[in-house]
């Protein structure tokens, strides 16, 4: 008889409400991308292809709700659509995914799962391990066996440690998530620890067997490894460059060379009262004289994406000599370019813009020039940058006879684009 008698749903809880900051960078390492998206992006997806889960429970930290809309923004509808709102972890671990249990309590799955935001790697046969043991057993961990002689020891000095036992690695296993158990005496276990001001527990395979829970290990996958130091993250960016299929298992390897492309674009103010700058109308005292709109800003970053793939420049694309373009708006300009690095299997990693004028002023537009080149490239707002700076009255610029933009853009091509 299965363990879960009556309610067969099965749910998971995501644990992200870590800091994760020993990778390095500064942002949380489940917020980190790989082949471009954030980890935790990947992990949730993957979690999603597995048709028995019926909602995804993340727990994230309270200050990370940006990070989080981020991540759903690459997710497709359907799979967002079976993703909760996600509420807010705890100090600790354990208090972490007694949020996420008590955010299901109402309606109370059969099974949960609980596993790692940092574990992008699952595969569905190891899922459907997870369950079925859940079902059968009540309580159940994955595991891989340990290939390196561990030893018990007690310290006597910092770094030094005294040996105190061998044990036999044929009966040791590296527990790895999701863990699985039926719903109602895990969360019983975790209100009976938060009643006792216990809250050290690392793992819920632990908290359950001090909750007199029989635990039992079932067969784990030597690849859904954890992200926790920076060549982790170097790693999994290598292997997620294919964009495999969720359902289709661990991704496929493909190397990728990166490159950086630079744009300049220069113009002469004229009548007028407005500019266009990032593909936003600002208002100004004056225009720009140009063959399109003039918007020097996505002039220059066209420009450096071009020159990241080596093909052309913007004048060799969109001829100023052809009247088909006159007026234009500059935002065709960088979608295709754009386009065209995506149609060699390429990435846009960042894109940072730096115009050059006395006026006008971009600071209150900022972020709304972020966001119009986010939503022309196809990145994340995270990924665009722009800064703005004088030339101390010096030069065209400094004379206020026109205004300029420079660019950088960072993509990644194939190996064998790049070669």
């Amino acid at each position: 008889m299965s363990a879960v008698e009556t309610n067969e749903t099965v749910a998971a809880i995501v644990v992200a409400a870590g800091r994760g900051i020993r990778v390095g960078g500064g942002v949380p390492k489940q917020y980190r991308r790989v082949a471009g998206q954030a980890v935790l992006t990947r992990t949730l997806a993957a979690l999603a292809a597995h048709a028995a889960i019926a909602r995804i429970q993340p727990v994230i930290a309270a200050d990370a709700a940006d990070f989080f809309q981020e991540c759903l923004a690459d997710l497709d509808p359907a799979i967002r659509a079976r993703i909760a709102t996600p509420v807010e972890g705890g100090a600790t671990r354990q208090m972490s995914v007694r949020a996420g249990l008590e955010a299901l309590a109402a309606e109370a799955p059969g099974i949960v799962l609980v596993h790692d935001a940092a574990r992008p790697f699952i595969r569905p046969d190891l899922i459907q391990r997870a369950i079925e043991a859940g079902r059968d057993h009540g309580a159940a961990v994955p595991g891989v066996p340990v290939t390196d002689t561990v030893k018990r020891v007690d310290e006597i000095a910092p770094g030094i440690g005294r040996v105190t036992e061998t044990p036999a690695r044929e009966s040791l296993r590296a527990v790895q998530t999701p863990q699985a158990f039926a719903f109602g005496p895990l969360l019983k276990a975790h209100r009976a620890a938060a009643g006792q001001d216990l809250h050290g527990f690392t793992d819920d395979g632990a908290l359950a067997e001090w909750a007199n829970l029989t635990v039992v290990v079932f067969e784990g996958d030597g690849d859904n490894r954890k992200i926790t130091r920076a060549s982790d993250l170097i790693e999994a960016d290598r292997a997620f460059s294919s964009h495999p299929d969720p359902s289709a298992g661990a991704p496929a390897m493909t190397a990728y060379v990166t490159r950086l492309g630079t744009g300049f674009d220069v113009h002469a103010f004229t009548e007028g009262d407005h500019v266009w700058l990032g593909g936003v109308r600002i208002p100004a005292d004056r225009g720009v004289l140009a063959h399109s709109d003039g918007d020097v800003a996505l002039h220059a970053l066209t420009d450096a994406l071009l020159g990241a793939i080596a093909d052309g420049d913007i004048g060799t694309h969109f001829p100023p000599s052809d009247e088909k373009w006159r007026g234009a708006a500059s935002d065709q300009f960088l979608a295709h370019a754009c386009e065209l690095v995506r149609a060699r299997g390429g990435k846009i990693d960042h894109l940072d813009i730096t115009v050059l004028a006395e006026a006008p002023r971009i600071g209150k537009h900022r972020e709304e020039i972020r966001a119009r080149i986010a939503s022309i490239a196809g990145v994340p707002l995270s990924a665009v940058s722009i800064k703005a700076t004088t030339t101390e009255k010096l030069g065209f610029v400094g004379r206020a006879e026109g205004l300029a933009a420079q660019a950088a853009a960072t993509v990644r091509l194939p190996e064998e684009e790049g070669a």
